[in-house]
């Protein structure tokens, strides 16, 4: 309205020269609303009343809150009738501060939550709000993670932020505070691997940190040979108990030794033929704390995941390149995978399976259609017609390789039709997201039984693809598909329930048995969650 009269006084201005007769007056100009003085909150207690002026009244706690933070604990004492909390229970602060003692096992530093030796008296309300900031940043951390998923390992989801934090954290917060122990076992994520991993990690840290010497590089060592290094070998593996006995027989690389690094590299996602190259050296001679801060930096991995895991779904390890079944929290089938290389990097997301493609073509990704098979085309035509590829404008209409200036093709696409040779084989499996990324069936079966399997651009190959889809499917969707598959025509087959899936990333879990299973690192993201973690605010 302001701008209406502004603009209709700046026109009769530049006019009155001509209207200088006109008997009608200009409207008079608006007066600019005064916004109205805030209604002073009527304080329901002294705490109410340092709470409302926290700046002032308690400037060091203040400034540890960020926005968030504050209204956490401002919710926090609403629900206590704004009353103080710690100086009514004498058992209630030295309980806090054994359950803040014991997050060491769950690789947290108890230090980073100072609350008080004495419980506060009446009157000093800092106090009191001091030690319940620890106490709801405790929980937060147990709960949620010390670190935030999303500056560290994003995980883009279908259905955005699961739920509202601020009052599940309450909802343990505030019965919590008649036991507190209780308060801190709900928090702890309840996942098995969370679980696992944790009772690892709590009797490792009490030990003495083994030691090991690193393994020199040089040729690969195949069983059978001989090599200067097999007595060094010998003596790694015993020190972490691959091995009954720390030294070998001479150089000869044989017997129970081989045995041991197979079994080494199985337990480090490695493939596990005994050869020693650089792969197996590089996780040798990877430190003993280096290990033990992976379980700690796993921990809050695990942490994370339990905000995403459901009881019915897929459940893929991008790091270990593995993909599980669950059914009512249970694992029922697993199968190995293959991932994005470092430098086309899987992403990590939470969607739904919602159909399959049946016999698919393959449009070719406009970075692999840029980086790797353009480059092939200017070097060679025939490439093409060797790899069965179409060329087509923007509009999926064919075009004539010959016509094309492959030095400046403009807008094209390559599509591959359905076939053996056809990189999607025989199915996709698709599920929303924004990265276009997909499980897909291969024609490289044998790259399965390599270690670490960081091949593909991006998506991620399945093997036994077709044992996955009789476990999603109903028997009588089966049937329609398997019909659909011999027809060699591509289809797209929808589910009739859609099945979660979840992809994230770990690097270290624990089995049943307590025999702890390490994945490389292959996007090289464990090194900036333990700087993250060892931050002291």
């Amino acid at each position: 309205m302001f701008k209406k009269y502004a603009c209709y006084l700046s026109i009769c201005l530049l006019a009155a020269p001509f209207v200088a007769c006109a008997e009608e007056p200009l409207p008079p100009l608006p007066t600019l609303a005064t916004p109205p003085a805030p209604i002073p909150v009527e304080p329901r207690s002294p705490l109410h009343a340092v709470m409302i002026s926290l700046p002032q009244s308690c400037p060091a706690i203040a400034a540890q809150l960020n926005g968030p933070a504050l209204a956490q604990l401002q919710a926090f004492y609403e629900q206590q009738d704004w009353m103080p909390v710690w100086a009514q229970d004498s058992a209630r602060l030295p309980t806090l501060r054994t359950q803040l003692q014991l997050l060491v096992d769950d690789g947290l530093n108890p230090n980073r939550y100072a609350v008080a030796t004495t419980a506060p008296q009446d009157g000093e309300l800092c106090a009191d709000i001091d030690i319940s900031r620890q106490y709801l940043q405790a929980l937060q951390d147990l709960h949620y993670g010390r670190l935030l998923q999303a500056h560290f390992e994003p995980l883009w989801r279908v259905d955005g932020p699961p739920h509202d934090r601020q009052a599940q954290l309450l909802s343990i917060a505030v019965p919590g505070l008649q036991d507190i122990a209780a308060a801190f076992e709900l928090a702890r994520p309840h996942l098995v691997q969370y679980r696992n991993l944790r009772h690892l990690y709590a009797a490792q840290r009490l030990q003495a940190l083994p030691q090991w010497q690193s393994i020199g590089s040089g040729p690969l060592l195949r069983p059978a040979m001989e090599d200067q290094r097999v007595p060094e070998l010998a003596r790694r593996l015993h020190s972490e108990g691959y091995l009954p006995e720390p030294v070998a027989s001479g150089n000869a690389y044989e017997g129970e030794l081989v045995d041991a690094v197979k079994s080494f590299q199985a337990n480090h996602s490695l493939q596990a033929d005994g050869v020693v190259g650089p792969g197996t050296i590089a996780e040798l001679n990877i430190s003993p704390l280096t290990r033990r801060d992976q379980l700690r930096i796993n921990l809050e991995r695990f942490r994370w995941l339990a905000q995403d895991m459901e009881a019915d779904g897929l459940l893929v390890n991008v790091a270990a390149a593995e993909l599980t079944l669950y059914h009512g929290g249970q694992p029922v089938w697993q199968t190995r995978t293959q991932v994005g290389r470092a430098e086309r990097q899987t992403p990590l997301l939470k969607s739904r399976v919602t159909r399959l493609t049946l016999n698919p073509t393959w449009t070719v990704p406009p970075t692999i259609w840029k980086e790797d098979k353009l480059p092939e085309i200017r070097k060679d035509q025939t490439f093409l017609s060797r790899h069965n590829l179409q060329v087509l404008d923007a509009n999926g209409q064919p075009l004539a390789a010959a016509d094309i200036d492959w030095d400046n093709p403009g807008n094209v696409l390559l599509r591959q039709d359905a076939g053996p040779r056809n990189p999607l084989g025989q199915m996709v499996i698709r599920f929303p997201n924004p990265f276009s990324v997909y499980l897909h069936d291969t024609p490289s079966k044998a790259l399965f039984d390599k270690g670490p399997r960081a091949f593909s651009s991006g998506c991620v190959r399945v093997e036994h693809p077709m044992q996955l889809r009789d476990l999603l499917l109903t028997p009588a969707e089966k049937a329609r598909t398997e019909t659909l598959l011999a027809s060699g025509s591509t289809h797209e087959f929808r589910l009739s329930t859609p099945v979660p899936i979840l992809m994230t990333y770990w690097t270290a879990q624990v089995d049943s048995a307590g025999q702890v299973r390490y994945a490389p690192d292959i996007y090289s993201h464990d090194s900036a969650l333990l700087v993250g973690l060892d931050r002291a605010h």
